[in-house]
């Protein structure tokens, strides 16, 4: 069961979703994004000091979803801005696409993992209604892997778009696609 901060009693195994200081605890979040994402350690490596760099930005945080202290997964994100390196990358997409404008006045969502124990359970639902409520930009973009997947159906039944496709990323394998949606997100 979910359940969130000042709603309700929480029992032990509760699973509570709430801010997370990332840079105090990238390692555990990389640790279930290693796992939902099946990351190498040279992978992981890398990928923390990208966090580490992100969660300096302004505007950029994060929420976390716990039980019992333990991070069961996270979700952060920050304000877009043009001259980051996703944008660079997924701008001439969505320029051909006639999207270029979601570039501006969006809330990014960065990354979003749950642990595969935990996952069709709603907390990836909850991570990312939660953060973008936060947001003060009118709508949120994010990139997913470009295949039929448990994670783009969430993003779908939230509201999200294609805004582009076949999108590639330097050294990243698979092909993924830019998805945007207006802010609030759908809830079911």
């Amino acid at each position: 069961m979910l359940r969130f901060p000042g709603h309700g009693h929480r029992r032990p195994d509760d699973v509570v979703i709430g801010p997370l200081d990332l840079s105090a605890r990238v390692d555990e979040a990389l640790a279930v994004q290693a796992l939902a994402f099946g990351l190498g350690s040279d992978e992981v490596a890398v990928r923390q000091q990208i966090v580490l760099r992100h969660m300096a930005y302004p505007g950029a945080r994060a929420l976390g979803a716990t039980s019992k202290g333990r991070l069961l997964g996270f979700v952060y994100g920050m304000p877009n801005d043009r001259a980051h390196w996703w944008s660079t990358v997924v701008e001439p997409y969505l320029r051909a696409q006639g999207h270029e404008d979601w570039l501006d006045d969006s809330f990014v969502i960065t990354e979003l993992h749950v642990h595969p124990d935990h996952q069709n359970r709603g907390v990836g639902r909850a991570l990312i209604t939660n953060i973008t409520d936060g947001a003060a930009e009118p709508r949120s973009i994010l990139s997913a892997i470009d295949v039929d997947s448990p994670a783009r159906g969430l993003y779908h039944s939230l509201g999200y778009q294609d805004l582009a496709r076949q999108v590639l990323f330097p050294s990243a394998p698979m092909p993924y696609a830019v998805m945007g949606a207006p802010l609030p997100l759908r809830r079911r």
